[in-house]
């Protein structure tokens, strides 16, 4: 009896499947013993729950407006308090933080991926396929980010944030991909995919059952690291109108408005800048942790 093309290469991939539940397992109990890993995973958490819940409980939505209450401190009525608009500032915080971190983790998402395709494929062909991905990488890397952002944000008109999304994880995958690239180049040449072209697979059947499942810790930790990266950027460029539009809003939107009245109104910048502050630093925490866990050799993912 004779073994098809698949079966000699899944047998040979470090044991694929039936090692994978079990390196799971020891990753999150690594994870989990670290006390960045369960305090940054209970913040990023709450954070998530206070952004998708707390609207329930909240007697305002972000676009309702207290025209009896102008610029007022935080209240019963008011939890943190009011605008120059009238809007409540817990309802429109909230809404600021769903949108940050929706787009830092689409943008987290999409940016890993590409860095995974762009750098298997460069890796794995090499020859032109190399060349060519490799120029567009540098190409990339050299271009002023913010300012070409900046300079296309007309389009990110209401509504059209989905756009602005691409467009930040299109400058956020080059350094991942050469990693990815160099990475393919070494598990290229190991058994069970020298196995796998032997019996005929197709090259990118084998990139992507074999070449990147096996950078799969490489790639959860950047995708991590990632979201704090988009939320910053976008951030950033929404602080200078350069991202979401009005009449979203998000925390570089809202961060941008409570600046101009941070000195006598306080409680329009200092909520939303403090929830900034956390939510990256959380994110942070747990790409930390993480990395230490996939890592045998960390002393630190150890305690």
């Amino acid at each position: 009896m004779t073994l098809s093309e698949e079966q000699l290469a899944e047998e040979l991939s470090d044991g694929a499947a039936m090692r994978v539940p079990s390196r799971a397992r020891v990753v999150a109990a690594r994870f989990f013993r670290s006390s960045q890993g369960r305090i940054g995973f209970a913040v990023l958490a709450l954070m998530f729950l206070l952004a998708f819940a707390g609207p329930l409980v909240s007697p305002w939505s972000y676009t309702d407006k207290d025209f009896t209450a102008f610029m007022q401190p935080p209240s019963a009525r008011h939890w943190f308090g009011t605008l120059q608009t009238g809007a409540d500032v817990f309802a429109v915080t909230l809404r600021g933080m769903q949108k940050s971190l929706v787009v830092g983790l689409l943008a987290a998402l999409i940016s890993t991926a590409l860095a995974a395709v762009v750098g298997a494929f460069a890796g794995y062909f090499l020859g032109w396929t190399d060349r060519t991905l490799s120029w567009l990488t540098d190409l990339l890397l050299v271009l002023p980010a913010f300012l070409v952002l900046a300079i296309v944000s007309p389009v990110f008109g209401p509504g059209q944030w989905p756009l602005f999304v691409v467009m930040l994880a299109l400058f956020l995958w080059m350094v991942t991909s050469k990693i990815v690239r160099g990475m393919a180049i070494s598990v290229k040449q190991r058994e069970f995919v020298q196995a796998a072209r032997y019996m005929g697979v197709p090259p990118v059947r084998i990139i992507f059952r074999h070449v990147i499942p096996n950078l799969s810790s490489l790639l959860i930790v950047d995708a991590t690291l990632n979201v704090s990266t988009a939320i910053l950027t976008e951030t950033s460029l929404s602080y200078f109108g350069f991202g979401i539009q009005p009449p979203d809003v998000s925390f570089g939107t809202l961060i941008a408005d409570g600046s101009k009245t941070a000195v006598y109104a306080p409680w329009t910048f200092w909520f939303v800048a403090g929830l900034l502050v956390v939510t990256v630093l959380a994110v942070n925490l747990i790409g930390d942790a993480l990395r230490d866990a996939f890592d045998p050799s960390s002393s630190r993912g150890r305690r």
